[in-house]
């Protein structure tokens, strides 16, 4: 059944598009705070890996929410590794080496600030499509990345 939604399909394609690196991001993030998890080091190994599990686990209902918001506008979710990597704006590669929570923490602040430009340069553009429903969406993930870069930045000053 053809979606009808009071939005062209050429802006629900223009919509999806975005949302699609959006998405990409979104698991690239996720998968290095998961790898931060798994092996930081250091005299706060404890806290530290908790509190990169407790970022994983919100990134990851953020990743499903993308993806249900694309179906929502009548489109399939990307959701291989391959399309991910070749949508994503993020590196898998990390700047900093070391398994110290602070490399860590700047590789992953880095990342987050990227997706809140990225959300920036775009919620403006959506809402211009008349796609209240999304700018409103994208307006609570900047909200919620801007708050993961202001913590991870609160350990390192």
């Amino acid at each position: 059944m053809k979606t009808n939604i009071g939005l062209k399909d050429d802006v629900r394609q223009q919509i999806t598009d975005k949302l699609a690196k959006l998405l990409a991001d979104e698991f690239v993030l996720y998968t290095k705070t998961r790898n931060a998890h798994y092996n930081v080091e250091g005299i706060d190994f404890h806290s530290m890996h908790l509190f990169f599990q407790s970022q994983y686990e919100a990134i990851i209902v953020d990743v499903d929410a993308i993806a249900e918001r694309i179906r929502h506008l009548g489109h399939y979710a990307p959701s291989s590794l391959k399309e991910y990597l070749a949508l994503t704006q993020l590196s898998e590669s990390r700047d900093n080496q070391g398994n110290d929570s602070a490399s860590w923490i700047k590789d992953l602040c880095k990342d987050h600030e990227a997706i809140i430009i990225y959300l920036r340069e775009n919620i403006d553009a959506i809402d211009d499509m008349h796609d209240q429903g999304t700018a409103d969406f994208l307006t609570g993930l900047l909200e919620k990345h801007e708050e993961a870069a202001w913590m991870l930045r609160a350990h390192i000053k």
